[in-house]
């Protein structure tokens, strides 16, 4: 009895060593339907192939229970959602397929993933976002533009800062406004003009006679 595996992307058959195939290959038997959540608990896998069928929903959550799978093909479906964190996990994981399904979302990453960095695994997935993939998510693209706040301000510092803003810009009317209703009511105004120019020689001569006697106490001493 022989039994043709395809595996690591390559076609291996098994003859009298079939007892210690850990593996599934159920590929073109236009199988329909989701994938069962039950799989996830094959924890003995090595291979699990189900390209090229009909299959549909999401890829289980749970994909990272099968610690020591090598190959996981899930190519030519109609599986959607996104693909779980978990499959992070599997760090035998050294063939993998997504390609030509409705995933969505961020690729993701992190352990063994990070050497599987051929865009070939995810093409087909329009949606599908982030490294290997030239595409890049929302996120990213944000991320690097600079801070609304000009640079990691909170509000509070915002806040200040249109305080003083509009504190200089009211200094200008302030000013023009303080400086002729002073100066301009002594120009209309003859008698005002000449009792200001009054108190002001006044005040001079009082400074002058405190500066006067300031001195001479100094001399004394």
């Amino acid at each position: 009895m022989q039994m043709t595996v395809v595996a690591k992307g390559r076609e291996l058959t098994y003859g009298e060593n079939l007892v210690y195939v850990n593996s599934i290959d159920l590929s073109a038997n236009n199988l329909v339907g989701e994938i069962p959540e039950e799989i996830t608990s094959l924890v003995a896998l090595g291979t699990l192939n189900l390209s090229m069928n009909h299959i549909s929903g999401r890829i289980p959550a749970d994909i990272g229970n099968l610690r020591l799978l090598e190959t996981l093909d899930f190519s030519n479906n109609n599986l959607s959602g996104s693909i779980p964190q978990s499959l992070s996990s599997l760090i035998f994981l050294a063939h993998l397929n997504l390609s030509h399904n409705n995933v969505l979302g961020k690729v993701p990453t992190g352990n063994q993933l990070q050497t599987l960095n051929d865009p070939s695994i995810y093409e087909g997935n329009p949606l599908l976002c982030g490294l290997p993939l030239t595409t890049k998510c929302p996120s990213e693209d944000t991320s690097n533009a600079p801070p609304l706040n000009g640079g990691g301000q909170d509000d509070s510092d915002i806040e200040n800062d249109l305080d003083m803003t509009w504190f200089y810009i009211s200094m200008g009317p302030g000013f023009v406004v303080g400086f002729w209703g002073v100066f301009g009511s002594l120009l209309i105004k003859k008698s005002w003009r000449l009792a200001y120019f009054q108190f002001l020689e006044n005040m001079t001569k009082r400074i002058a006679l405190v500066i006067a006697l300031g001195v001479a106490r100094l001399r004394r001493r």
